[in-house]
């Protein structure tokens, strides 16, 4: 249940039928004092100004058009025109009764949609680094937040298996001839492919006989064939060790890489050609943009295949577009990559809509993200500047949770303790990233993410953690409670209203693709909590009415909280 989204419409409706525009905003928003209200709406002063009426008394008149509702204890009206509103707490005190009794904490179901979803991409051939992290556990919070409000996703890992830097392995590898590849690693791969890259960009004849093996993994060369298919499984194999690690929802299913779209390319660059879009400029077919300027503030012209034959990122990507509209059936596409893709996206989609590869219902969003940042507010690297393996600092995280935990609790045991650590030293690592607004840069920092204290995974993960005990000690279960619940103190009613805006904050977030918003939220969740655990006896309550209102109150809390955690793909724990 949306608590503003009801009151929104009320309001909406209570505007029009006072002479408001049809498309007006009622602007609602939860206010700080519950002294004042629980809800508040502006509009009436923002419309009384377009309507030249005073809005004190236009307000008067909005809330004279709303509706008799049981869901409303008063609304008035404050100067210079605040419309307050203050809920009733029955009716507050049934709809937390609805949402502790149901597994999706009464959260509605969306009209589903196809949305394709575009993250994580690593290359092949090179172990993930910690560019990839945000792309990776963004685009997974977002599938998971989409996808439990009840739309049907498409995750698409696009990974990076086609190219030049194929060629330049291949051709390496072939030229030695003692180089045996059946038991190669992903470091084994990687170490190859900077051999071949210093002898790519120093040795013109080697970087011809690269651009050649390109050409003929393109044409299905079965030599080609054989050392890519090897180089992308032993990839494949490894990446999906991390993204168990780090409890991500991406699986070998989910992979669509660049590969899969070789088959469409002649297909689309003959249609493209077909359609005036692509022409021939010294040898190479481009499609010219006027939309966007180069240097010399001449229209920018997108190459899509080389004087060779050799296809580009770019024809790939296009038929990618295509494919996942024809296909797919997509209503919408999602991209998370970083900020520097904006402008080739932009222009390759300028391209597919040119083309007509692109529906008119269909909308397409890049939901681009910042960097992250060492103290010196350069991107984080190692101390020799050479970028960090992902895999590297989920081991580190892991390891200095486990340090954490032995000085908090030494008589754990070492099964316990490994476990405790994986999931506080991976939810660390992707709460300070989630946590973030994820168009911003953020400077990475060990000792903030792994505190219990402010807004981190451990803090959140913690009051989960005391609420379980709570029940436990309670020897009983509050769903098997007979009683209402009670909301007669200021901090049982801020539990409530923050508690009836979990379905508020995951549709925004979902909409924006901004798993802050669910951080944010679960942080005050967790806050607002703690304030009521500290003025309001739970299992020594004045009386058992209010002990079992209490305990029902803190059974939703704990719910939401896992919940909320889960979307963001981290872990609750029972005890710490």
């Amino acid at each position: 249940m949306n608590v503003q989204n009801l009151i929104s419409i009320d309001i909406k409706k209570a505007l029009i039928h006072s002479g408001a525009p049809k498309h007006c905003d009622p602007l609602i928003f939860r206010t700080l004092n519950l002294n004042i209200s629980d809800y508040q709406s502006n509009a009436a002063m923002k419309i009384a100004k377009i309507l030249k009426l005073d809005p004190y008394q236009f307000a008067k008149t909005v809330i004279s058009k709303i509706k008799n509702s049981n869901m409303y204890h008063t609304i008035k009206v404050a100067k210079p025109g605040f419309i307050n509103i203050i809920l009733d707490r029955n009716w507050l005190s049934k709809k937390l009764e609805i949402a502790l009794y149901s597994d999706r904490l009464d959260v509605n179901s969306v009209t589903p949609k196809n949305i394709v979803v575009d993250y994580s991409s690593p290359n092949i051939a090179k172990e993930m680094h910690i560019g990839h992290l945000r792309s990776t556990i963004i685009g997974d919070a977002t599938v998971r937040i989409i996808e439990f409000l009840g739309h049907n996703v498409i995750r698409s890992n696009h990974i990076g298996d086609w190219g030049t830097h194929f060629g330049m392995l291949i051709a390496y590898i072939y030229n030695d001839k003692k180089k045996s590849i059946s038991k190669i690693s992903l470091t084994d791969i990687e170490k190859l492919y900077q051999k071949a890259k210093i002898k790519y960009d120093h040795d013109p004849e080697f970087a011809k006989l690269s651009k050649e093996y390109v050409v003929k993994l393109q044409n299905e060369d079965q030599y080609c064939q054989y050392l890519w298919k090897k180089l992308v499984s032993v990839t494949i194999k490894y990446n999906a060790k991390i993204y168990k690690k780090l409890n991500v929802t991406l699986k070998n299913e989910h992979i669509k890489g660049e590969s899969s779209y070789k088959n469409m390319l002649p297909e689309v660059i003959s249609d493209l050609k077909k359609k005036g879009i692509a022409v021939k400029n010294k040898g190479s077919l481009i499609v010219v943009l006027e939309k966007y300027k180069n240097r010399y503030g001449n229209p920018m012209g997108v190459v899509i295949q080389k004087k060779d034959g050799g296809y580009l990122y770019s024809i790939i990507d296009i038929a990618c577009i295509k494919y996942r509209c024809e296909i797919l059936k997509a209503d919408k596409i999602l991209y998370y990559t970083d900020s520097r893709q904006n402008q080739y996206l932009l222009q390759i989609w300028e391209i597919a809509k040119k083309a007509s590869y692109i529906p008119q219902h269909v909308t397409i969003e890049h939901h681009m993200f910042g960097m992250m940042l060492s103290d010196n507010k350069r991107p984080f690297q190692t101390r020799t500047g050479n970028t960090i393996k992902l895999s590297l600092l989920l081991d580190e995280a892991i390891k200095k949770a486990k340090k954490i935990i032995k000085q908090k609790n030494p008589d754990l045991s070492e099964e316990n303790i490994h476990k405790l650590s994986n999931i506080i030293g991976i939810g660390a690592i992707k709460y300070a990233d989630l946590s973030k607004n994820r168009i911003k840069n953020y400077i990475f920092n060990w000792d903030e993410m792994l505190s219990f204290e402010g807004n981190t995974a451990p803090y959140i993960q913690y009051a989960y953690t005391r609420i379980m005990s709570i029940i436990r000690k309670s020897k009983t279960h509050p769903l098997s409670l007979k009683g209402n619940i009670i909301l007669s103190k200021k901090f049982e009613i801020e539990l409530a209203l923050i508690l009836l805006q979990f379905e508020e904050k995951i549709t925004y977030a979902a909409n924006k693709g901004t798993p802050h918003i669910i951080c944010s939220y679960l942080y005050k969740l967790s806050e607002i909590f703690s304030n009521f655990y500290e003025n309001c006896s739970i299992l020594f309550a004045e009386n058992t009415e209010i002990s079992v209102s209490r305990l029902k109150l803190s059974l939703l809390t704990a719910k939401t909280i896992k919940l909320g955690l889960n979307l963001l793909g981290i872990n609750t724990i029972d005890y710490m």
